[in-house]
């Protein structure tokens, strides 16, 4: 759930969605626990602590972060301290007016869809917010505030070796988007260069999602400082990634999962199913055939990956929006963990990320992916999305002829030179997406214009 802040995100409706949460874990579980964390966004202290508020006055153990914390923390935590569930007070990469409320399941990942729907049900019109200070819950023994973050960073030195990462020729920029990623490079790579990394929730008026034209300032870090070989970026609550290569140019998800799969199974001699949501690069199929590797296609949203990497033995699970989860990790999207695989990779292989990319496109192909937002007024984006279910594109966009339609989450064209359009009307901010891919930008960039003169 995410809204705007004092609009529709507000502590009555926090109370409210949590009261939900509470009846919920009481009715499927005996004496439960819950792990509730915030970001850096305006207001998340208040909201985390209404919610701790409501589940400790209906009984539940609450383990309270002590300070702003990522998601890929607080699912770590619930994992790790055996918690039911989890709550993190986050609007992810959503404008700094938005806040909002995840739920993280007892497997260290988002809660599953259907649990989602039975906590929904269960909302009630009004919920109370109790008189006791989290202090009075605390001496009841209901209440405990523990450290996330530092839960973390000691997790994370099992997986890396930190010394070697930092002493290597490939200095790293990292920027966290003043978001909640900020403390955890300071710390573990002393080495790097940081942007962003203080306390802003206004994040500078930028949306804290990594897109390059919102992280234009790492690029130009990047292309400046000819030491810097790799540029990290997350977003608000650092579940995301987004990337730069030496030269100041931007690497998107597509370009990250490819290397991950590529790194993950043909240096390490790793193997699994690869997941990818519905707007991801076609280019992974042609990988994992390559690489003998199975394949799903889900809908877009990063609960559909993280339910099958619970139940199968899943290598890579990622999405376009830069939420990739890999194997040996929590079932859950972390733009650290991925960045800091991936520095591994050049560090191991002596290869900056340019080679890297090369050394894929050696194998399949080289391409280029763009994706356009439109804000759109509402009867407009829904005719756009109506025409599109209704089969009234299928031929294709103007001399960009469509081979294929698939409909699983949106309508992808796949077309007959080979790349592919696809149109979505966003899940969570008033936007049509358009999502484009050609070999290279000037193409990619004539089919993503060809569309938005047949659509508009």
């Amino acid at each position: 759930w995410r809204a705007i802040i004092a609009k529709e995100f507000t502590v009555a409706n926090v109370a409210r969605v949590s009261k939900g949460l509470a009846d919920w874990l009481n009715a499927k579980h005996q004496n439960p626990k819950v792990v509730i964390g915030h970001d850096c966004r305006f207001g998340g202290e208040l909201f985390s602590e209404t919610a701790a508020l409501i589940l400790c006055a209906n009984g539940i153990k609450v383990l309270l972060a002590k300070d702003f914390v990522s998601t890929p923390m607080v699912s770590y935590g619930v994992l790790n301290l055996g918690a039911q569930q989890g709550v993190v007070i986050t609007a992810s990469h959503n404008p700094p007016a938005y806040n909002g409320y995840k739920l993280k399941g007892a497997h260290g990942g988002p809660t599953n869809p259907e649990d989602i729907a039975e906590v929904e049900a269960l909302i009630p019109e009004i919920a109370a917010v109790p008189q006791q200070s989290l202090e009075d819950y605390a001496a009841q023994g209901l209440l405990e505030w523990i450290d996330l973050e530092e839960m973390y960073l000691t997790y994370l030195n099992t997986k890396f070796d930190f010394a070697k990462l930092n002493n290597s020729a490939f200095k790293m920029a990292y920027d966290a988007m003043y978001g909640a990623g900020q403390n955890v490079i300071r710390k573990l790579m002393p080495s790097a260069v940081l942007l962003h990394c203080e306390h802003n929730p206004t994040f500078g008026g930028t949306p804290p999602e990594p897109l390059y034209k919102n992280t234009k300032e790492l690029s130009e870090l990047m292309k400046n400082t000819p030491e810097l070989k790799i540029g990290l970026v997350t977003d608000g609550d650092a579940d995301r990634i987004g990337l730069y290569d030496e030269d100041g140019s931007f690497v998107d998800a597509h370009h990250i999962l490819l290397l991950l799969v590529h790194y993950l199974s043909q240096y390490k001699d790793m193997n699994g199913k690869v997941i990818i949501a519905f707007s991801v690069t076609d280019r992974v199929k042609r990988m994992c055939e390559l690489y003998e590797l199975p394949v799903e296609v889900t809908p877009i949203g990063f609960k559909y990956i993280s339910e099958k990497i619970v139940k199968e033995d899943v290598l890579v699970g990622g999405e376009e929006s830069g939420g990739i989860a890999v194997k040996g990790h929590i079932p859950e999207r972390d733009g650290i963990y991925d960045g800091l695989v991936l520095l591994e990779f050049m560090v191991e292989t002596g290869k900056s990320l340019k080679e890297l990319i090369n050394e894929i496109y050696g194998v399949i192909g080289s391409f280029n992916y763009q994706r356009d937002d439109l804000t759109l007024p509402n009867e407009q984006k829904e005719t756009i999305i109506n025409n599109a279910q209704n089969d009234v594109y299928n031929e294709g966009f103007g001399k960009y002829k469509a081979n294929k339609v698939e409909k699983i989450d949106g309508v992808k064209y796949h077309l007959e030179n080979g790349g592919w359009v696809m149109l979505r009307a966003s899940g969570t901010e008033p936007l049509l997406r358009i999502y484009a891919e050609g070999d290279n930008e000037a193409e990619t960039s004539d089919i993503l214009k060809t569309v938005k003169a047949t659509i508009l």
